[in-house]
Order: structure tokens, then sequence, then C-alpha cells
């Protein structure tokens, strides 16, 4: 309680004791609290630091404790001064951040060599990505944290589609919360009969793009989507973002893979209500409501549609059934 003090639960306790028993010796709160002589002296050493006791007026060789309306209203006082001092501090550190951000900001904004290029605005990032990627040779690698609600273009009019096309390596790492939608599983699965190798993970620090491993294209500034984008060819960053991406996609989960069956025996009208149902985000007892069933047996159906994919949570049930194309 008075931790913020300086005071803990120990210190407390042999400062209540003095309070309580003013003529007691060291020996004697030892006793009252239970605890080892030279702990109750390093204690009171504490106190006297913390100015909760303090000399006598008519004995200086004596000590008291002080009243805990003045005590702690001290300590309270003096902790307050402590973090204002703090605060401003913090302040003081803000505002040079906020400087230094600045400058790094106007010269990312002025320079342009052949190590950085810098593209304002998305209007410009998207054409000169778009540029860029018509020139990629053998891979074009990204990490896309794009949401659910983020609109999803038709896979046949992807630059996507047409890096597959001319045989340039896709990999992309989406997040799980975008390939759960509709919209962006059919859009994964459509790269990955393509040929392109596409990952889902949990969360994605950034959107990054490397394009045969020679340059790296990141947003000019990550909360700012609007902002542009910043091409870097200098082998520290490059090494830096292939580095990050690796993490990334080892630790991704797979969304395809060669092996997939084909399963063309026909869903039960139940089974596939109960996975268009489940494919917009219904729980089970949702379901059992809506399609007029009991619980249990909307449980059993979805049971057996994940064995029968071989499917070991909702998300990997609904790849699969995606990739069958009944969802």
């Amino acid at each position: 309680m008075l931790e913020p003090l300086g005071v803990d639960e120990t210190t407390f306790a042999v400062y209540h004791a003095l309070l309580s028993n003013p003529d007691s010796t060291p020996a004697q709160i030892s006793a009252l609290v239970k605890l080892p002589m030279d702990e109750v002296s390093r204690i009171m050493d504490e106190l006297r630091k913390l100015e909760l006791l303090v000399p006598t007026w008519s004995d200086p060789d004596a000590e008291h404790a002080v009243h805990p309306r003045v005590g702690l209203s001290g300590l309270v006082e003096r902790r307050r001064a402590e973090l204002n001092r703090q605060l401003g501090e913090l302040r003081e550190a803000e505002s040079s951040a906020d400087v230094i951000a600045e400058q790094y900001n106007e010269l990312l904004t002025s320079r342009s060599s052949a190590d950085v290029e810098v593209l304002k605005g998305r209007a410009n990032a998207t054409r000169r990505i778009e540029e860029l990627g018509l020139k990629a040779r053998d891979s074009f690698w990204g990490m896309i944290p794009a949401h659910i609600d983020d609109t999803i273009h038709p896979a046949e009019t992807s630059p996507d589609l047409l890096l597959l096309q001319r045989g340039v390596r896709l990999r992309t790492i989406y997040l799980q919360n975008m390939t759960v939608s509709k919209p962006g599983l059919d859009y994964a699965a459509t790269l990955h009969r393509h040929g392109g190798e596409v990952r889902a993970t949990p969360t994605l620090p950034m959107r990054l793009l490397i394009i045969d491993r020679e340059l790296a294209i990141m947003a000019m500034d990550p909360e700012d989507p609007v902002a542009g984008a910043v091409i870097h060819r200098s082998p520290g960053v490059l090494a830096l973002s292939l580095a990050l991406f690796d993490s990334y996609w080892s630790r991704a989960s797979e969304l395809f893979s060669p092996e997939d069956r084909d399963n063309n025996d026909p869903l039960t009208p139940h089974e596939a209500e109960v996975l268009r149902l489940l494919a917009g985000g219904a729980k089970d007892e949702q379901v059992a409501r809506l399609l007029g069933i009991s619980l249990r047996t909307a449980r059993r159906i979805t049971a057996n549609l994940s064995e029968r994919l071989d499917a070991t949570s909702r998300f990997e049930l609904g790849v699969a059934a995606a990739k069958r194309g009944w969802v």
C-alpha cells in the first residue's frame, strides 16, 4: 500500500510497532514484529532516512516515530517532487526525440541516392512498386499486415498473378485474421494454385517487400499508410530485411501444401450450412440456434468435418474447406 513511498510491508510493521509502543527498546520491537534484531536495526536506519524516526526534542539521545499525518505527508510531498522532476526530464527527452525524428524525416524526404529512393505519397509508391515488380527476375517476397476489412483485389487482375505467370517465385506472409475471411482465403488459394507460397501468422511488425533479394521496400511511416514508401538497396538494410522476413516465414503457418488432397465426396445440406456459418465467424451455439439443431449435433458435424479434412482447429478447417471450394 505504501510501497510507492518507499515503505514496504515489513518496514511499515516496524514503524507501526514504534508508533504503538513508543517506549520500547529495539529488542522489544524485534520481539513484537518477530524479526531478527539485525533486520530491525536495518529497518530503523531506513526509517531514519525516510524521516519517520527522528530524535526527541527533549532528549536528543532518544528517538520517536513521527506521527503518520506528518511523516507520511512529508513522504508524499517528497515523492511528488521527485515525480515532477522526472516528468520534466521525460518531457525534455520527448521534445528532443521529436526534434530528432523530424530531422530524420526531413532527411528521408529529401534524400535520393543509389542506396535510398523516397516515394512520397501512396500513389507514387504504388506506381513505382508495380514498375519494380515488372522487372523482378527471380523472387518477390512480402510481409502483408492486411486486416480482414482491407480491400482484396480479384486475384485474376493482381500483379501477384502476373509475377507467377512469369516464373517469379512468390512468398507471402499474411495475418491470420485476413486469411480466415472468405475473400482473403480465396485470394491466397488462387496464388497457391498458380505456384505461390503463402503462410499466415498472428502478428506482423510492418509491411515489407523484398525483390530479387536486391532491394527492400518499406513504409515511410508505418502509422501513416498514405505517407509513401522508401526503397533501400544498401547491403546493411537489405540483410536486416531478409533476416526479418526469414524469421517470420519460419514461424508462420503453412496455409497450403503440395500434398493437398482432393475430396469430392458431396457435403450434406447441414454440413454445407455449418461450414458457411463457421466461415462467417459463428460459434457452435449460434450454428445450433440458426439451423434449429442441438448444440451436440452442431459440434458433432464440426468434429466430423475436421476429421474429414484433417483439421485440428477452426482456422485449419476454414483453410481446408476453402481449398476444396466448399465455402
